[in-house]
């Protein structure tokens, strides 16, 4: 489960966190803007199981140390990237996680184009997730048989009116082709 905690234009919190942290045995994802290290020892003390690190807002060697401190605290970290550049340097930098993020975060814009691009440069022993934009099973389907490892779907499950059972859909769909 992936939470929001970012405030100020996410209107997320910490506390929203530790809530669904509370309430199900399943890992929990911390989603913000990771910019200090103080945010990683935050987030281990509130019971996230992985926090998001943001290739384009970090330095690599930034990224290097964040990477270090999340597996000292026992998270792990999903590096979100957008295009071939974060993506190497996602690589470099030794991340076993890496999220394509299809939004531009720049534009807003949705293409699951960046997720059939970037695959290609996937290294072994890398679990792959795409971001964002992923709509139906069709979609996860695809997205699984190029190679991704896991979707990360909000968007789709915040618009619908039966949350739960869309999500049942997808599931369902994802287990139909084997992801």
């Amino acid at each position: 489960i992936s939470v929001l905690t970012e405030e100020d234009f996410f209107a997320g919190s910490l506390a929203d966190m530790e809530s669904v942290v509370s309430s199900v045995a399943i890992p929990v994802l911390r989603k913000d803007f990771t910019i200090d290290e103080f945010q990683i020892v935050e987030s281990a003390a509130a019971g996230a199981a992985a926090i998001l690190l943001i290739a384009e807002a970090l330095e690599q060697q930034q990224l290097r140390d964040f990477l270090s401190a999340s597996e000292s605290f026992g998270l792990d970290a999903i590096v979100e990237v957008h295009d071939r550049e974060e993506m190497e340097i996602a690589i470099d930098s030794g991340a076993s996680i890496i999220g394509v993020n299809n939004r531009n975060l720049k534009t807003f814009e949705v293409s699951l184009d960046v997720s059939r691009s970037l695959i290609e440069l996937r290294p072994g022993g890398v679990l792959m997730i795409a971001e964002s934009g992923i709509s139906n099973p069709e979609e996860i389907a695809e997205l699984h048989g190029l190679g991704f490892d896991a979707f990360l779907i909000g968007e789709t499950l915040m618009r619908s009116s039966d949350p739960a059972g869309e999500l049942k859909r997808l599931l369902n769909a994802a287990e139909t082709a084997g992801a």
